[in-house]
């Protein structure tokens, strides 16, 4: 026989929506346009979409050429434009309706940690659009990204993917190089969720920049002299923003195998709306656990 429905406190929650009018989700998506590229930020709009119906999210590309890849300014002013065509005909066709006011989109950096140059492109490019937008901070530190690193360890095998079946892997790392880019503040951010990932994994992990030169190199050494034998090389990064063959050309570096970036690793779209949600006073479903600061 069906169980009755739970009353009070036990009744599973309303799933959330997003507000009618709601400001757009934004991406910001980093790096040189590709088809790999879009594919990849689709995705992780469709992990948003799913977490929030009914939310208007859209793509727009910091090195974008208005045509195939279109930019973040003119996704910005495009959304502008239909608020407020939307507006012209609610008043046209004699409904009431109530001006527009607020942000019309919520730009959410497509970027795991910070890096100065890029956001200061997606800033220049939220300024140039001339709309009103509420520009995020980056998704990481977060433990939903030193979950999203160690499946993308596992996935290499370079490491366990679950410690309590204790699962030996031959190839398992006793050391990681946790790869940035952003220089030393972004070394400093990353190092957080390195700690997150030891955690994890019960092997040391240091951060290291690929933008800085001998940095890989420097943190490898250091793991060398502490005892690690076997390194492997996790790339802090989506992917977008660098180039790949500039980890390839680290990890080889150091003697190394590296893991694949985080890519549209499911958390990433839970991040993103995380992020665009808190810009907009939404209470989430269900709670991400508390990010690291």
């Amino acid at each position: 026989m069906p169980r009755p429905r739970q009353p009070g406190r036990h009744r599973r929650p309303e799933p959330l929506a997003a507000p009618e009018g709601a400001p757009a989700l934004v991406l910001a998506v980093p790096g040189a346009p590709s088809a790999a590229t879009r594919g990849l930020a689709e995705e992780i709009v469709s992990i948003a979409r799913s977490e929030l119906p009914g939310l208007d999210a859209r793509i727009g590309y910091v090195d974008g050429d208005d045509t195939e890849f279109p930019t973040l300014q003119a996704v910005l002013a495009h959304a502008a434009d239909e608020r407020t065509a939307r507006y012209e005909q609610a008043l046209a066709a004699g409904v009431e309706a109530t001006e527009p006011e607020g942000p019309v989109g919520v730009v959410v950096p497509l970027l795991a940690g910070p890096d100065a140059a890029l956001l200061r492109q997606v800033r220049q490019a939220v300024m140039d659009s001339r709309v009103a937008a509420e520009l995020t901070d980056v998704l990481g530190p977060h433990p939903l990204l030193a979950e999203a690193l160690h499946v993308r360890l596992s996935e290499s095998g370079l490491a366990r993917a679950d410690r309590a079946r204790l699962f030996t892997v031959a190839t398992a790392a006793d050391g990681i190089v946790l790869a940035s880019v952003g220089g030393e503040e972004a070394v400093q951010a990353a190092g957080i969720t390195g700690m997150l990932l030891a955690a994890r994994l019960a092997v040391p992990v240091m951060a290291a920049a690929l933008d800085q030169e001998g940095s890989v190199a420097s943190v490898a050494e250091q793991l060398r002299s502490a005892g690690s034998q076997q390194l492997a090389l996790a790339p802090y990064l989506i992917g977008p923003e660098i180039d790949a063959a500039l980890i390839e050309a680290a990890a080889a570096e150091v003697d190394c195998s590296a893991a694949e970036p985080l890519g549209a690793y499911p958390a990433i779209g839970k991040l993103a709306l995380a992020k665009y949600t808190t810009a907009l006073g939404i209470a989430p479903q269900q709670p991400l656990g508390a990010p690291v600061r």
